[in-house]
């Protein structure tokens, strides 16, 4: 199909779809784009400052920094799909996305605060504890105001571009967050000081603006009335249906991937600084040097947001974002030839790296904001804050050896605060910032070339939709296959959303042996999750008494499976209640069959799926 016949056919389809040309106000995105400047200021000294804060000047053993790290992100990732499923099914006048943003938002502000105010008096160890805890607070309640923050985003708009230039306002205002958050430190240092009293002004002065700007936000910002009203899902089976998505698994499989190093940058970044390039410098020099890394690099990101939004209309949204991974990807390997007093070319390469940056944050949204237009396609729901929970839940898990082992590899390897490293840890640094972010960005790069919705697919998504609420079969534009509207299935919808508790080969066992099957097979599988994950919980708690608080990256990968294998165990706990009821109250083995049969239909839906655009 040539580019001018997918350009009439998604012009003609805009007509006839309501919401398809919806644009917004400008002050309307002003509003929901500017409480990022608050939260990515917020973001920057957690990822980037804080490890170092605790290691260097509040004397924390760079050990107990990486353990408190996975121990603080566990729990938020066991939490996300619940906070994305109580968003989507919270009912208030105020809608379901408002409230949790007002009531999490100074919560949020609180602890951030405390995070980086503790006590003088706290002990190493006590120190510790206080990191974990603020630190796990802290991203508890990031997620409780930012999932629906975040899935407010794509119920604003439907418009394919309009979408982009939403999320890149949004995107624009965090990169000046950002910009903020990374120039403040040094400067702050260098007027008091101190770098605590530094951090308690920084802390006061970011969680005062962030309720600030979300309560604007709240009490401006409407929320759709027909998304609010639409009927909801139970959470087990709209987790099954998700990974039935096939868009859904391509951008899944490609943020797993990315993510794998994601925490490194920001981790080892002032690692880099002082004990690589900067090792002679007095810690003022050396962090003023690390504010103007960091203020380049994300300066770079926004000066050129408008080029890179002009890039996704012209070039299409997919398009630019694969652009964005191979600057990434060289502007990463180049690091590695950096050394000592080499703080211009680092800046250089620093400004060509940085210049994808603020396009990785507002096109992965708009495009997953596609992802659930397809869903609403097969399930006639809205589900987005449900989506982004699940889009990072394993990303989350996968995240976190990335947030710890590094650091707990540099004080296996030797590492001292304050003073010239050896050449094993110089080494480990260089390596480790340099390379593994750009290998696994690589192969996220090949991933997220089968993406398969484009305008022209985005537009036809939507005519189907519509489609459908007329109470008409309509067509998958991304399989040629014809689809029911949800409702008119062979199987009732009610029914179908209750036989997804359960698995395929689960059902079959049904109905060989009979509903009362079904609880023994969730129940064992509930089970092994939980022996795993307290015998792994058990030999981090052995790691960190028999090396006295100085445990080595072994003991952070068992605290990291430990928690997946608890977040497993808890999803299985939730399907308890459907497999009692199933037992009390059998279905049908027709409609067992039935459902088998749709889902066995579904999947040949999915691998017959037209090929993803060429990318040239």
């Amino acid at each position: 199909m040539s580019d001018e016949y997918g350009t009439a056919r998604g012009t003609a389809l805009a007509a006839k779809v309501p919401g398809a040309r919806e644009k917004l106000p400008l002050r309307t995105k002003i509003l929901y784009g500017a409480p990022s400047i608050a939260g990515a200021a917020m973001a920057i000294p957690v990822a980037v400052h804080l490890n170092r804060f605790y290691s260097d000047f509040v004397l924390v053993p760079l050990a107990l920094v990486a353990l408190a790290q996975p121990l603080a992100r566990i729990f938020d990732a066991i939490l996300d799909p619940f906070v994305g499923w109580l968003s989507d099914h919270t009912r208030t006048r105020w809608g379901r996305r408002r409230p949790w943003i007002a009531v999490a938002t100074p919560l949020a502000a609180l602890v951030f605060i405390a995070l980086f105010t503790p006590p003088q008096s706290l002990t190493s160890n006590q120190a510790a504890v206080w990191l974990g805890t603020t630190l796990m607070l802290f991203f508890m309640l990031n997620m409780l105001y930012g999932l629906p923050h975040a899935a407010l985003g794509p119920e604003m708009t439907l418009d394919y571009h309009e979408r982009s230039s939403l999320f890149s306002v949004r995107e624009g205002f965090a990169l000046l967050g950002t910009l903020v958050a990374a120039a403040a430190p040094g400067v702050l240092i260098a007027m008091t000081g101190d770098a605590r009293t530094a951090y308690m002004w920084m802390a006061l002065v970011y969680g005062a603006l962030m309720v600030v700007l979300y309560w604007l936000l709240v009490l401006n910002v409407r929320e759709r009335p027909e998304f609010s009203a639409a009927a909801p899902n139970p959470l087990v089976p709209g987790v099954r249906r998700a990974l039935r998505n096939r868009p859904f698994m391509v951008l899944f499989l490609c943020y797993v991937v990315g993510s794998i190093p994601g925490a490194i940058p920001g981790l080892l970044m002032p690692y880099f600084n002082k004990y690589v390039l900067n090792p002679g410098l007095i810690e003022s020099d050396s962090e003023w040097w690390l504010a103007a890394f960091l203020f380049t690099y994300f300066f770079s990101g926004l000066a050129c947001l408008p080029i890179w939004l002009a890039a996704a209309r012209r070039f299409g949204k997919l398009r630019a974002w694969l652009a964005t991974f191979l600057v990434g990807i060289v502007g990463g390997c180049m690091f590695f030839a950096l050394g000592e007093g080499d703080n211009a070319a680092c800046l250089a390469v620093i400004a060509f790296a940085g210049s994808g940056f603020g396009a990785g944050l507002f096109l992965p949204p708009a495009i997953q904001a596609d992802v659930t237009d397809y869903d609403e396609l097969y399930t006639g729901k809205r589900r987005e804050a449900q989506y982004l929970a699940l889009w990072g839940l394993v990303p989350k898990f996968i995240v976190i050896p990335s947030a710890s082992l590094p650091l707990a590899l540099l004080a296996w390897l030797g590492y001292q605060p304050n003073v010239r490293q050896s050449e094993d840890v110089l080494l480990a640094i260089r390596g480790i910032f340099a390379f593994a972010p750009a290998t696994f960005s690589l192969i996220a790069f090949f991933i997220a070339r089968r993406f398969p919705i484009d305008e022209t697919a985005h537009r036809a998504i939507l005519d189907a939709i519509e489609t459908h609420r007329r109470g008409e079969i309509a067509r998958d534009p991304l399989t040629g296959q014809w689809v029911a509207p949800p409702a008119e299935g062979e199987v009732d919808e009610g029914t179908g959303w209750f036989l997804d508790y359960f698995s395929r080969g689960e059902l079959e066992r049904v109905l060989r042996r009979g509903a009362g099957g079904a609880l023994g097979d969730v129940l064992r599988v509930a089970a092994l999750c939980l022996s795993i994950a307290v015998g792994l919980a058990g030999y981090a708690g052995y790691e960190l008494v028999r090396t006295a608080a100085d445990p080595g990256p072994a003991a952070v990968v068992a605290i990291v499976g430990a928690g997946f294998a608890l977040t497993v165990f808890v999803f299985h706990v939730s399907r308890i209640a459907p497999a009692l009821r199933l037992r009390r109250e059998p279905v049908a083995s027709e409609l067992i069959r039935a459902h088998l049969a749709h889902l066995a239909g579904e999947h040949a839906k999915q691998s017959l799926a037209a090929p993803a655009p060429q990318h040239g």
